[in-house]
C-alpha cells in the first residue's frame, strides 16, 4: 500500500523568523491522521531568516537529525559542541537522558533552509551524544547513500533507533529498484525536484508512506533530492 501525503497538506508554522512545514503533528499544528509514521516522529522543512535562529531548548530520548539544504546551521550545546552545518552535513544529535541546545542563522543575508528530523530510540535515559559527517554530491549521486543507521553501518552516523536514512540525488537517467522488508514501512521524502515512486509522480515537499510493500522503485526523475527512511511498523 502506498499513500501520498501532499506537500500543500503540511502543518504551517509561520513565526516571521521562522517558516516551517510539518509533516506530522507537532507544536501547534495537531493532525490526528499524522502522528508519525512508524518510529518516525517528526520531519520539519525549516526556512531560519539572517540573524536569528532557536534559543536554548531541550531534549530527552531521541535521536534528533538534522539535513541542511542550503545556507549553515551553527549548533551549540550542553555537551560542549559548537558547530557549524553547512550543505552536504548530517548532524546527528542522540538527546537520551537530557541535552540543552540552540540552533541559529548567523548569516547576514542568506536564509538557512534545513530539515529537522526526529526518530523514536529504542533504548532510553542513555548518555547524550553528537555526531556529525560529510556526504559528498558524488555519494549520492544515482544512488542512495546510508546516512544514518544502527551502529554507523557503512560509514552512516549511528542513530539508537530500529532505522534508517538514506539520501539520493537522482536524474532522468536513474532508475533504482531496492528491495523491501513487507514486515517494516518505508517513508520517501522528495526534497526537491520530481520522482515517481512505484509509479506515482511526487514533487518537492511531498512524501510517499509505503506499508506491506516488497519493493521499492524511484524512476523519471528530475533534479530530484530524495530521503528515503525504513522503518519499524
Amino acid at each position: 500500500m502506498l499513500i501520498v501525503r501532499p506537500s500543500n497538506e503540511r502543518g504551517l508554522a509561520d513565526h516571521g523568523w521562522l517558516k516551517s512545514y510539518h509533516s506530522f503533528s507537532f507544536a501547534d499544528y495537531y493532525d490526528p491522521a499524522h502522528m508519525g509514521f512508524g518510529n518516525l516522529r517528526v520531519i520539519n522543512e525549516d526556512r531560519i531568516q539572517p540573524g536569528t535562529g532557536f534559543g536554548t531548548h531541550g531534549h530527552r530520548d531521541m535521536e534528533i537529525i538534522s539535513y541542511v539544504l542550503s545556507g549553515e546551521l551553527a549548533h551549540k550545546d550542553s555537551m560542549g559542541n559548537v558547530k557549524g552545518i553547512p550543505p552536504g552535513d548530517v548532524q546527528r544529535m542522540s538527546a537520551g537522558s537530557g541535552v540543552r541546545h540552540s540552533e541559529f542563522n548567523h548569516a547576514p543575508n542568506a536564509v538557512t533552509h534545513f530539515l529537522q528530523i526526529w526518530i523514536e530510540p529504542n533504548v532510553s535515559g542513555i548518555e547524550p551524544s553528537y555526531e556529525q559527517k560529510t556526504f559528498s554530491a558524488s555519494e549520492k549521486t544515482g544512488r542512495l547513500c546510508l546516512v544514518a543507521a544502527p551502529g554507523g553501518e557503512q560509514g552512516a552516523v549511528h542513530i539508537h533507533a530500529d532505522a534508517k536514512l538514506y539520501v539520493g540525488l537522482l536524474s532522468e537517467a536513474d532508475a533504482l529498484s531496492m528491495p523491501l522488508n513487507v514486515t517494516r514501512k518505508t517513508y520517501v521524502h522528495v526534497v526537491r525536484g520530481e520522482l515517481q515512486v512505484n509509479g506515482v509522480a511526487l514533487t518537492g515537499g511531498d512524501a510517499a508512506m509505503l506499508s506491506s510493500e516488497s519493493q521499492l522503485q524511484l524512476a523519471h526523475a528530475k533534479d530530484a533530492e530524495v530521503l528515503v527512511f525504513d522503518l519499524t511498523r
